[in-house]
């Protein structure tokens, strides 16, 4: 039975089937071969609802509405251009500046995609016409990119609370010190990697005045994450806000919504959850005929009696996330995954918010791994010139500094799990 799910997992993701439908499929022919025929296709719309009857679902849509408002918005310019006035003058000041707009962008959008999309637009052409190597800036705009699912708020945080029950508000949280962690660690090798290159020193009247114009990209993330922080509101309460912000900053200040896009923006939203809510449908259904056949709690009960230490276990976990990361996109892995992975991780005694920051961090790399890393292919298409294997020599680097994190985080779990004391 287990080759059944995972030859046939294989066979139809080779052969190109949507992964919503693989999973879909895989779990109807293992209700009509396994769990009673037809009859167990009574279940199918039950298991659908039930999967999606969840409250913390309800943030996913206003988080990814967010994020394509403020890549409309025009943010990102102002943002970019603040970060310049100030980092500038430094050795590799550019790539510095570039890396932290990655961050902030990635505090109010929860999106990869949208923050390298956005950054990448305004930072690429900029910094290879001030001298930096387009290889060096095409891997350290797509290792930003993925701060976007670590740095709250998180799309793959949501999905694991979702999956797994843990409360999104910590796994926000949680995310915090890690993201701020990995952000220096990028900082600090892009400016070494740049340190040739700086540029004159902004005047203090241009900083100020490119500090004004940002001010509106730099409210949102502290409304959102201070708000969950102090209790102020939930995760789903802080989307709708910054919904009505990011909204409030499109139309009044920046003035770049009408009616065409608007459309853009609507119809990019619902193709991005429509897509998302349908893999977890699938691999809910999936998830239902597994644990009919009892091939989690086999899994489960054969890793933990194994008599060797937990931590092989989990460097094995890593593994096969990483391998995973090569061939799936985040939302696929985290929940084909997490039903199998989240109670081995309970049993062997470790802690399911940290647990979920290392995961994270894999999905980070996976953003990044060839042959299908997203934000790979999303750097090509803001540079045709360039060849993959281009953007992956410039990516290398920056996927080892996430290799080293994931055991820097293995010896010190209160790096993640220091902050969530104070949250519900």
């Amino acid at each position: 039975m287990n080759f059944f799910f995972t030859g046939g997992l294989t066979l139809l993701l080779i052969l190109g089937l949507p992964v919503a439908f693989t999973l879909s499929l895989l779990a109807v022919a293992g209700m009509y071969f396994f769990d009673g025929g037809t009859f167990a296709f009574a279940q199918i719309p039950i298991i659908s609802y039930k999967s999606l009857d969840d409250f913390s679902l309800t943030a996913l849509p206003m988080y990814v509405l967010m994020s394509q408002v403020l890549v409309i918005s025009g943010v990102g310019r102002d943002l970019y251009d603040m970060a310049s006035s100030w980092f500038r003058h430094l050795p590799g000041g550019l790539a510095i500046a570039t890396i932290f707009v990655c961050t902030v962008f990635s505090a109010i959008s929860g999106s990869s995609v949208a923050t390298a999309v956005t950054v990448g637009s305004v930072a690429l052409p900029e910094m290879v016409r001030r001298g930096y190597e387009k290889r060096h800036v095409l891997g350290l705009l797509a290792a930003g990119g993925t701060l976007g699912i670590l740095i709250p708020p998180s799309i793959p945080m949501i999905i694991y609370g979702s999956v797994t029950g843990e409360s999104v508000g910590k796994l926000f949280i949680a995310g915090i010190v890690p993201g701020i962690i990995l952000t220096l660690s990028f900082m600090a090798f892009s400016a070494f990697q740049t340190r040739h290159i700086r540029d004159e020193k902004a005047t203090w009247k241009e900083r100020m005045q490119a500090s004004r114009k940002a001010i509106w990209g730099l409210i949102l993330p502290v409304v959102i994450i201070g708000g969950i922080y102090n209790g102020t509101f939930t995760p789903t309460e802080a989307a709708a806000v910054g919904v009505v912000i990011s909204f409030v900053i499109a139309i009044f200040v920046y003035r770049t919504i009408n009616l065409a896009t608007m459309k853009e923006i609507l119809l990019a939203t619902v193709k991005t959850n429509a897509m998302i809510l349908f893999i977890i449908v699938g691999a809910m259904l999936l998830g239902y005929i597994l644990t009919i056949l009892q091939i989690p709690q086999d899994i489960v009960n054969y890793a933990t009696g194994l008599d060797i230490s937990p931590w092989v276990i989990f460097i094995f976990i890593n593994i096969a996330l990483l391998v995973l990361g090569m061939f799936l996109e985040t939302v696929s892995i985290l929940v084909i995954t997490l039903p199998i992975l989240y109670p081995i991780v309970i049993a062997l005694g470790f802690d399911p918010i940290w647990f979920a920051i290392i995961m994270v961090v894999n999905m980070e790399l996976a953003l990044i791994s060839p042959p299908v890393g997203l934000n790979l292919f999303v750097l090509k298409g803001l540079d045709k010139e360039n060849t993959i294997s281009e953007i992956v020599k410039g990516v290398v680097p920056y996927a080892a500094i996430m290799v080293i994190f994931i055991v820097i985080l293995s010896i010190f779990p209160e790096i993640a799990t220091g902050l969530i004391d104070n949250v519900d």
